[in-house]
């Protein structure tokens, strides 16, 4: 299922839904990890979170400050958790200038030091070779038009030891021509919901990795633990329906209920999934 690249800009997308996000996704604005199926959205989404804190392995081997790039930062709330929970420095970039204000204001009020955000492209970061100790990349990749290159900057971006974790929305089967052109107006519905999305499989995530020389130590498919995430969203907009008419519009909203359907559809049917790799680069 490839995606027409032509007059796509996620930044776009962004910038218009971010404050409706806050309230249909919660504040981490990603998907929540559920070890019983009854948690709360946000204890799920923070069990995520702590999930790739795991895999990144924020222990200093030297004792040394670690820098960490955030990429596709969102609204700032990961990278500031870092931050505060593990003393890192913790640079944050997105395309979108709406997120990175979002960001830098959710950093103010905390009074964190150490860490920025920036408008950067993570397919073309423009920061120095080995000028990172970890590379962080939570719900992004699905919407950059080029994931190679996305890993492809990771690495360069690596110090030696450093380690790269991403976790995101994943494809879990090839989907043939005819289904898509069947299911045309679902995918049209999640575009309009969650913008040009292109969703690759963790072996994808995996191979391009090692290709690019690092040593994979971690992939964890976590579709069933994602699984309760959407009816805490469709709850969230049952919720906050009125605010989130007034910034998105009816058409918005419906499309995001609609897409929330989708979605568990292609999870229960092995079409879609969540997972995470984690891989580090050699000394």
């Amino acid at each position: 299922m490839k995606e027409d690249l032509v007059d796509y800009d996620p930044a776009e997308h962004y910038d218009r839904v971010t404050e409706a996000w806050a309230l249909l996704l919660g504040d981490e604005l990603h998907y929540g990890v559920f070890d019983g199926g009854d948690e709360p959205l946000a204890v799920a989404t923070g069990a995520l979170t702590d999930r790739m804190i795991d895999a990144a392995d924020l222990r200093p081997a030297d004792g040394a400050r670690l820098r960490v790039l955030d990429v596709g930062c969102g609204s700032g709330a990961p990278a500031c958790e870092l931050a505060q929970g593990f003393g890192v420095e913790v640079v944050g970039i997105t395309t979108s200038s709406v997120g990175v204000s979002t960001a830098r204001r959710r950093a103010a009020a905390l009074g964190l030091d150490g860490v920025t955000f920036e408008e950067r492209d993570g397919t073309d970061n423009l920061f120095p070779d080995e000028s990172f100790d970890r590379v962080w990349v939570l719900e992004s990749s699905h919407l950059m038009r080029d994931r190679e290159a996305l890993i492809a900057e990771s690495a360069r971006v690596l110090r030696p030891g450093g380690r790269l974790v991403l976790c995101d929305l994943i494809r879990r089967r090839e989907i043939p021509f005819l289904e898509v052109r069947d299911r045309r107006v679902d995918f049209a519905t999640l575009r309009t919901a969650f913008g040009d999305a292109h969703m690759e499989s963790l072996d994808f995530y995996a191979d391009a990795a090692r290709a690019r020389g690092l040593r994979v130590d971690r992939v964890d498919d976590l579709t069933q633990a994602t699984l309760p995430t959407f009816d805490r969203w469709r709850a969230n907009a049952d919720q906050h329906r009125t605010a989130v008419t007034e910034m998105i519009g009816v058409e918005g909203l419906t499309a995001f209920v609609r897409s929330c359907d989708i979605l568990e559809e292609f999870w229960r049917d092995g079409t879609f999934g969540y997972g995470l790799i984690s891989a580090v680069k050699p000394v």
